[in-house]
């Protein structure tokens, strides 16, 4: 459900990495990386832990060469696991299930939609052997998320063979970058925690055996849709009331009424 955030925030992640400008030697040895060589996903949340983290970052071998351990600096970005509803002052979730057609779906299927919207928290680490490499990454990545095209993107979700694109937004750019106490007297470590608010969709379709439109296969990724009424027949109209006594459903070829 949250992949796709994820997936968008590494593109994102990607646009602040070609962004950055070298103000230190070893930036400009962290910029001529590859992105995979300079930033990486820990798998969760981990300030607490932040040296384990970057002990497993150096044992990775980027080279297929166990003697090449990745450079610093470098960052790591780990997302939290808990979830939270976004407040209500801010947005309100779809939770009442609404009937839609997804534009661009050629057989104009009908299916169910519920979004969700979510608080993810999202933690980036710098790690560098120099304090002002690592407080020149933190504060242009500070700077990236104040700029007017950075305080959103779009996450993508697939349905019924169709890619929508759904919101995120980022909470607030005035983030601290906080100093993490090491064991290491080489080692500046500093962390910054933002907000994403994202809004994700839950789409659903007829399953097996249930009426549906006959227009794909019901527990598969061409899903059928729900059935659509396509005619309506009115028994009488009295003056400028037209009342509807009887109304006649037709699905399609091969659905069910």
């Amino acid at each position: 459900m949250l992949e796709p955030v994820k997936v968008a925030f590494g593109g994102y992640l990607s646009r602040y990495f070609d962004s950055v400008v070298p103000t230190t030697k070893p930036l400009e040895g962290f910029v001529a990386r590859p992105l995979s060589k300079a930033i990486a996903w820990a798998p969760s949340r981990m300030v607490d832990a932040a040296e384990d983290m970057l002990a497993l970052w150096m044992r990775t071998d980027m080279e297929n060469a166990p003697t090449t351990p990745p450079e610093l600096p470098a960052i790591i970005v780990a997302m939290a696991k808990d979830y939270t509803p976004t407040g209500r002052d801010y947005t309100r979730q779809v939770a009442d299930r609404q009937m839609v057609m997804i534009p661009g779906d050629d057989k104009e299927r009908l299916f169910g939609l519920r979004a969700l919207a979510g608080d993810v928290r999202v933690q980036i680490v710098i790690f560098a052997t120099d304090e002002p490499s690592a407080r020149s990454l933190a504060a242009q990545f500070l700077l990236f998320l104040d700029e007017t095209g950075s305080r959103r993107f779009e996450a993508s979700y697939r349905f019924a063979g169709i890619d929508t694109a759904w919101p995120v937004q980022i909470e607030s750019p005035d983030v601290p970058a906080m100093s993490i106490a090491t064991g290491s007297k080489n080692l500046t470590v500093l962390a910054m925690d933002i907000t994403l608010r994202a809004e994700i969709p839950l789409f659903d379709a007829p399953k097996d055996g249930e009426p549906n439109d006959g227009k794909g296969v019901p527990g598969t990724d061409d899903p059928a849709g729900y059935p659509l009424v396509q005619s309506v027949s009115v028994d009488s109209m009295d003056g400028n009331a037209m009342t509807i006594r009887s109304y006649e459903v037709s699905t399609g070829e091969g659905g069910e009424p």
